[in-house]
């Protein structure tokens, strides 16, 4: 094992690499097995959802076949990402089937070419990554907005009936189509829909349900209703390729707006939606990311093809990609071989594929349709207060049709951050005589009103410190503080005004106010590395780095700490003994929001605590917990793993090669031993390897709390009820703390309960670190921190 860059261990050999590491940097013909095998995988999904997705819109079912070979055999050999799937999609049904209906069939072929051309010439411009400028929360609830609507919409035909003009009129018809009697349609359609619900979670046949659910439901219900000879609708393909073409046609001249307008929309959609799945799709390897804007182009050229030859709009779809990539794919050949097959199929076996009955689709619809309402989507953004966006969104695009409702949630989006982006906070307190106010945000004239309504308590000959942490202030800001600067000092008050950021009111008074919204600088930006601020060359030695962070700290930084820092100088009193990994992307402080005088830290590679007794050789680990224990009394000890651990992944890949410069690393390591069976090496040998990683971390973590009660300072005082010990995980992809509970799983840290706690300390000691260290930050479930009698 050599360290890498960020100096974790990594293993001499490209072979013990993970495969998902070498995504895209494959050849074509890189991983020709495990592709094959994934394509049949996803052709299998393709076949139903597509012939589905074609009477949602409806579409000639055709339209669904072409789109998808299309969408597989184009996008993948012309766009950007390795596993992603292409082909029709469910979030452009609503689409499609308002142009189909107001313009007819090949004028909606026409719009699906000229916006795939559109979609050209936006990845040849390079503006991909600005399609992803609306708000998740708008687009996570358009899609649930028309996962309602096609359910809906579907029900009618599961029912026998058909689908009404809008979601209203489906909800309207509903109760007179139940009363209406269609058994065989409505058993085909339930039938369906038991066995999708039903199929992933059979027990004990791990291998058959590894099959598609959506393959295995039309399958069942289609032989049902074929062995009952039921007269219910079925699907109908053409009888020769000539017969199957039904290319674009020119619209009317009074037809041309409308036209217009649905170009727009479907290129909209079709490139949002293709951008967020490839995204998605990232999270599924460790390769290299997707060419946003190559993956762009090759949406167009799928599109403007699929246009051409009659088919369905196309786009990026997350349930044949997720299905691609957990299969094996590795390289865009899975994609474009899944295409192959279902010409093949459909060529072959046309026959077969016309005794599916339609309420089986409308029944795989209906499901479809309800998964896309994702409540762990809803959950996340109700923790970024989001979900009023979404629920708007979903809402509108039900009430009053897509355009409309990605309209309203986009508005909505939008004001909901200006009011952040304007947003002011007023904390006041009262000490030794004086006022102390602090304002922290951008001050506008949106937050004039609450600053004045607080300004206004003071009362009359009181000293006043302002302190002013804003970015930004406006006129109408500067004019009301200082008014009432001017009015206070008259009436014998007195008005301190500190300014920590750039000086709006200083330079305001001397009419030269900045030009723009100010970055924060100083202790404001500390957390940032030293190659994302300015005044740091990239280019300079490591010591001159150092050296350049030292003159920022004596001139930003040193005269606010020297009164904390004097207090410190004679005596420590650290509120947790912190033990954490010495890889440079763990910041101790920085994710616990602490300073100098909380963390006692202890950092190594991989976290580890040996043993007491072990004869490591190594009595470092052992004397800090002694000394944090014993001399310094710590009443915490905090265990923190993290994701991507260079340790953790030498672990799981074995010990390698021999070599003599890395023989104390591998001694190290060896302390692991423990950590690797607690999390059952031979299960994480079936598991991606993020997904391994971050399950050897956080049983890492569990270990070690064990560990340290080998200690007999440690056992004592934690016996007594004196000492707590907790385990934390960092998550570096989303910058996120765990914290380990009392059923001995992780959960992510709210931000909501600390948000008073971290006020408060601010407003007690301004410029200086809070003192919330973990035993305050990471309770467990009952308020205490995780114990070892509460690990699994």
């Amino acid at each position: 094992m050599r360290p890498d860059a960020q100096g974790t261990p990594t293993p001499p050999r490209e072979k013990a690499q993970s495969p998902l590491s070498r995504v895209r940097s494959l050849p074509l013909l890189g991983n020709v097995p495990g592709d094959v095998a994934a394509s049949l995988v996803v052709f299998l999904v393709a076949v139903p959802l597509s012939l589905g997705i074609a009477v949602a819109s409806g579409a000639p079912l055709i339209a669904g076949i072409i789109a998808a070979v299309v969408g597989g055999i184009v996008a993948a050999l012309a766009g950007g990402s390795a596993v992603q799937v292409s082909g029709p999609a469910a979030g452009l049904t609503i689409i499609v089937a308002d142009l189909v209906t107001a313009y007819g069939w090949r004028v909606t072929c026409l719009i699906t070419l000229l916006a795939g051309l559109v979609q050209i010439a936006l990845g040849a411009c390079r503006i991909a990554r600005a399609a992803l400028a609306i708000s998740p929360a708008v687009i996570h609830g358009m899609l649930a907005g028309v996962g309602v609507t096609i359910a809906l919409a579907q029900l009618h035909v599961l029912l026998g009936g058909d689908p009404q003009s809008s979601a209203t009129a489906n909800i309207a018809e509903l109760p007179r189509q139940l009363a209406d009697n269609h058994t065989p349609a409505v058993v085909v359609g339930m039938v369906t829909i038991a066995v999708l619900l039903v199929w992933p979670r059979l027990p004990g046949l791990r291998r058959l349900s590894r099959l598609p659910g959506a393959l295995v439901a039309v399958v069942a219900a289609t032989a049902l209703a074929t062995a009952a000879g039921w007269p219910v609708e079925r699907v109908s393909l053409p009888d020769s390729p000539a017969a199957a073409w039904t290319g674009p046609v020119l619209p009317d001249p009074g037809d041309l707006r409308g036209v217009a307008i649905g170009v727009a929309a479907v290129a909209l959609v079709a490139s949002v939606e293709s951008l967020l799945c490839a995204i998605a799709a990232d999270r599924l390897h460790d390769g290299p990311r997707a060419n946003l804007n190559r993956e762009l182009l090759g949406q167009g050229a799928a599109n403007t093809a699929s246009g051409a030859l009659g088919g369905l709009p196309i786009a990026g779809v997350i349930v044949r990609s997720t299905t691609n990539a957990r299969a094996g794919a590795r390289t865009p050949l899975a994609a474009m071989l899944h295409g192959v097959w279902i010409l093949a199929f459909i060529g072959l076996f046309a026959h077969a594929v016309e005794l599916i009955p339609l309420a089986a689709l409308a029944g795989l619809l209906v499901v479809i349709g309800l998964q896309m309402v994702n409540l762990a989507h809803l959950r996340d953004l109700r923790r970024h207060r989001e979900a009023s966006i979404y629920v708007a969104a979903l809402l509108a695009v039900v009430l009053f049709g897509l355009l409309e409702g990605v309209l309203i949630g986009f508005a909505l989006s939008v004001l909901v951050s200006l009011r952040r982006l304007t947003r002011v906070s007023v904390l006041t307190e009262e000490r030794e005589g004086r006022r102390h106010i602090v304002v922290q945000g951008s001050l506008t004239f949106l937050g004039v009103p609450r600053v004045a309504h607080v300004l206004r308590t003071v009362p009359s000959g009181a000293h006043v410190d302002l302190d002013l942490h804003v970015d930004f202030m406006d006129h109408a800001a500067f004019e009301s503080i200082h008014a009432w600067r001017l009015d206070h000092e008259r009436t014998g008050g007195s008005v301190d005004i500190d300014e920590v950021h750039e000086n709006w009111y200083e330079r305001r008074s001397r009419q030269a106010p900045p030009a723009g919204k100010t970055s924060p600088g100083g202790l404001a930006r500390s957390w940032a590395p030293w190659g994302m601020r300015g005044g740091f060359d990239p280019a300079a030695p490591p010591s001159g780095l150092l050296l350049s962070g030292a003159r920022e700290y004596h001139a930003s930084t040193a005269g606010r700490m020297r009164s904390l820092m004097s207090r410190l100088a004679q005596r420590q009193r650290p509120k947790a003994l912190f033990i954490t990994c010495a890889d440079s992307r763990v910041v101790p402080n920085l994710i616990t929001a602490s300073g100098p005088g909380d963390l006692f830290t202890l950092r190594n590679i991989g976290n580890l605590v040996p043993r007491r007794g072990s004869g490591s050789g190594d009595d470092s680990v052992g004397a800090a917990v002694e000394y944090a224990v014993t001399v310094l009394e710590v009443p915490s000890v905090v265990v923190c793993g993290h994701s991507n651990c260079g340790a953790m992944k030498a672990l799981l890949e074995g010990p390698g090669e021999p070599d003599a410069e890395l023989g104390q690393l591998r001694r190290w390591l060896a302390h692991g031993g423990e950590s690797l069976e607690r999390a059952g090496a031979l299960r994480l040998r079936d598991a991606p390897t993020p997904e391994a990683m971050r399950r050897l971390s956080q049983a890492n973590v569990v270990q070690q709390l064990e560990n340290l009660l080998t200690y007999p300072a440690v056992r004592r005082r934690f016996e007594r009820g004196d000492l707590e010990l907790s385990g934390m995980y960092y998550d570096l992809e989303s910058a996120r703390v765990h914290v380990l509970g009392a059923d001995g799983s992780f959960a992510a840290v709210s931000a909501e309960a600390g948000a008073a706690e971290r006020v408060g300390a601010d407003a007690s000691a301004p410029g200086s670190g809070s003192a919330a260290g973990p035993a305050e930050a990471a309770p467990g479930p009952d308020g205490a921190g995780a114990s070892p009698s509460t690990t699994p």
